[in-house]
């Protein structure tokens, strides 16, 4: 059995670890933030003390039976209920709340890491999770911003060979159409195109491409 000095260190640890992870959302205003990671974190950290320790005088009985260590391994399972929590869907299938139910299943692997005396590696779990969500950020958000799900609405006049025109420009520069329809209105053609991914910069020469035709009366790109 560990020393008082001991399992205060550990369950220190853990709500150093949780607040800091907490911290960063918190401060955007998320459901789950500071004390909540905190929280799971300490608590998953005591589950991990009761697992590993708690059935000590039990497993020295001759006949014992059983693996202590399935109750830290419910912890896994449990978390999801509170990650679901934090998880909203909203209009046009976005899904919000997905990286913060994340993090609360990492904190509660780093609060079973503190409470197993795997201080090195919960250190480290924690520094590789606060780069994930502070360091990559912006890199993601540019990356995303290029490839991104909008539309392409195009005007031109009612002439025979439009759908053939615009196929072959899709074609040339190797877009993938998810969605592609035509409607006519007041004697013009109106196509609206969604894509799959779109690189902007492909993007903004096919626009210029589809302006260089005279039938082509509008191009609108946005969502």
């Amino acid at each position: 059995m560990l020393d008082w000095q001991e399992i205060l260190l550990r369950l220190v640890m853990a709500s150093v670890f949780g607040a800091l992870v907490g911290l960063e959302r918190e401060r955007k205003n998320w459901s789950a933030g500071m004390r909540t990671h905190m929280m799971v974190c300490v608590g998953s950290c005591l589950i991990m003390l009761v697992s590993s320790f708690g059935f000590s005088d039990m497993m020295s009985h001759p006949s014992a039976k059983f693996d202590p260590a399935r109750v830290a391994a419910q912890v896994v399972s449990g978390i999801g209920f509170i990650g679901a929590g934090t998880i909203m869907f909203q209009q046009h299938g976005v899904v919000r709340g997905l990286t913060t139910a994340a993090g609360l299943w990492t904190v509660a692997g780093v609060g079973l890491a503190t409470g197993g005396g795997m201080y090195i590696t919960s250190s480290i779990a924690t520094v590789i999770v606060l780069i994930i969500l502070w360091g990559l950020q912006p890199v993601e958000k540019r990356y995303a911003r290029r490839f991104v799900k909008q539309n392409l609405r195009i005007v031109t006049e009612p002439k025979s060979n439009e759908i053939d025109l615009i196929n072959k420009i899709l074609n040339e520069n190797s877009f993938k159409v998810q969605n592609f329809n035509m409607s006519k209105h007041h004697h013009q053609y109106v196509f609206n195109i969604r894509f799959e991914s779109a690189d902007s910069s492909k993007m903004a020469k096919l626009i210029d491409k589809l302006r260089e035709h005279d039938s082509v009366k509008e191009v609108f790109w946005g969502h």
